[in-house]
């Protein structure tokens, strides 16, 4: 693993860890915001246009499932591919590859809709992948469920497998 850029980037971006794997910076946060009112009912509140992070990951953990209620675009920035797995509502997976290298099937960007579970890795041994998150209406952590695995079994049955591995 590229220890040494590992942690320059976690100084130099000031990264903390997330709840749910990996580190993470809050970079931007609109000034303007949106009423409860305007939002469907399942905000608890007013929220910002719009939100972003650097999300830095490495093979030595990862992402757990988790959702929120508003889309989320994951853009890659540096480092090895991203496994992104997403299951939606109704139990339907999807597998995407985050990453630089277009010829292969892999995406600069990726945006995960608002209420699906998901769920990431680093495909390479002993490396890491800087992202960006950007979520609108902006994120808040009320709108955020880190998945319990016995709950997400229970709903997806047929992910069992997926979901052991993706949780904790």
């Amino acid at each position: 693993m590229s220890s040494e850029r590992i942690q320059f980037l976690k100084e130099a971006l000031q990264l903390n860890k997330h709840l749910e794997g990996g580190y993470f910076k809050e970079v931007y946060r609109s000034d303007e915001e949106i009423s409860k009112e305007a939002l469907p009912e399942d905000f608890s509140g007013s929220r910002k246009f719009g939100t972003s992070i650097y999300f830095l990951l490495t093979s030595s953990s990862f992402s757990s499932f988790h959702k929120i209620n508003q889309d989320e675009t994951w853009h890659f920035y540096e480092g090895s591919t991203i496994e992104l797995h997403t299951i939606s509502p109704d139990g339907k997976h999807q597998k995407i590859k985050i990453g630089s290298n277009l010829e292969k099937g892999e995406v600069y960007q990726f945006t995960v809709p608002g209420k699906h579970w998901f769920a990431a890795r680093i495909i390479a041994d002993e490396s890491y992948a800087l992202v960006g998150c950007t979520v609108a209406p902006g994120f808040d952590f009320d709108d955020f469920t880190l998945g319990k695995r016995n709950d997400l079994i229970e709903l997806f049955q047929h992910h069992r497998e997926l979901v052991t591995e993706f949780t904790r």
